[in-house]
C-alpha cells in the first residue's frame, strides 16, 4: 500500500500575501524522497471551523498530515485547540514541554509569561515533537503531525519525526527535452499515458532568445515502463520533425539541441 500525505497551511497572513509561504515546497520534496505521495495541499484561515473540519477531512483520507502554524503564544494562535477538537480530547499543559521551554527561557532577559507557557499545552493522547531551533515542541497525535510555521523551525521538527514515516517504492523521472511546441505533441502525449497507465506525463513548455520547446517529463514506480515510454515519446517528436533527448531524473534540462 502507497502511503500518502495531505498538508495544511494555517495562517491569515499567508493568504494576505504578506508571508510567502515556502513550506509546502519544502515538505513535498521530503516526501518524495521519502516514497511518500503527497495528495493535497491546502491553505487555510485562522478560523475554528475550518481548521478543525480540514484537520478531521485529511486525517480521514490520507496516511499522514501535516500541520503548520498556529501553535505560538500570541491570540490568534488557535490551531492546538482546533487539533483537539477535532478528535475530540481535553487540552492539557504537559509537564515536559514546561522542562524544555523554562530551559529555554533561563538567563535571558525573556520573561516565561503565561503567553509564553501557551505553548507548552497540549492535546492529551499527543506526543511532543522536538524543535531543536526554539524549543516549543510541536506534536503528533494519530495520524496528524503539527509543526510551527517558521520555515527553520519547522524542518527542524519535520527532521525529528523521520523515523516515524513509513514510505514506498520512490517514483523515478525521466525528461524528454524536445524543441517542439507543447500544442503540437499534446494529443500524442495523451495516448502514451492511455498505454503506459502507470506513468504520470507532465509537459512544460520553455521558452529561451530565438527558441522554444517543451520538457516532457514522466514519472513511475516501474523503471521499464517508463524507459518505453520515454523512447515513444522521442520517437513522435522526432517523427514531428523536432530533436529530443532523454534525461535522467538527476540530469539537469539544458535545452541545448
Amino acid at each position: 500500500m502507497v502511503a500518502t500525505a495531505g498538508i495544511i497551511i494555517i495562517g491569515d497572513e499567508i493568504l494576505s500575501g504578506r508571508t510567502k509561504d515556502s513550506n509546502i515546497n519544502w515538505i513535498a520534496s521530503q516526501l518524495d524522497g521519502l516514497g511518500v505521495r503527497l495528495k493535497e495541499a491546502r491553505i487555510i484561515p485562522d478560523v475554528s471551523d475550518n481548521i478543525i473540519e480540514t484537520i478531521q477531512t485529511f486525517s480521514n483520507k490520507y496516511t499522514y498530515v501535516f500541520s503548520c502554524g498556529g501553535i505560538g503564544p500570541t491570540h490568534d494562535d488557535i490551531t492546538t485547540e482546533c487539533v483537539a477538537k477535532a478528535f475530540n480530547q481535553n487540552l492539557y499543559k504537559n509537564t515536559e514541554a514546561m522542562r524544555r521551554l523554562q530551559l529555554h527561557y533561563e538567563g535571558t532577559n525573556i520573561e516565561f509569561n503565561e503567553a509564553r507557557q501557551k505553548m507548552a499545552i497540549v492535546p492529551t493522547n499527543s506526543k511532543l515533537i522536538d524543535n531543536p531551533v526554539s524549543a516549543a515542541p510541536g506534536y503528533r497525535i494519530e495520524n496528524l503531525f503539527v509543526f510551527a510555521g517558521v520555515p527553520k523551525i519547522m524542518q527542524g521538527m519535520f527532521n525529528s519525526i523521520l523515523n516515524d514515516l513509513t514510505g514506498g517504492k520512490k517514483l523515478k523521472s525521466k525528461t524528454v527535452s524536445s524543441n517542439i511546441g507543447e500544442g503540437l505533441i499534446a494529443k500524442d502525449l495523451e495516448k502514451i499515458e492511455n498505454e503506459f497507465s502507470n506513468v504520470k506525463i507532465g509537459s512544460y513548455p520553455y521558452f529561451k532568445p530565438g527558441s522554444f520547446g517543451t520538457s516532457i517529463v514522466l514519472r513511475s514506480e516501474d523503471e521499464l515502463s517508463l524507459e518505453k515510454a520515454s523512447e515513444a515519446i522521442l520517437e513522435i517528436v522526432i517523427k514531428l520533425g523536432g530533436k529530443g533527448k532523454i534525461l535522467d531524473g538527476n540530469e539537469i534540462d539544458d535545452r541545448s539541441l
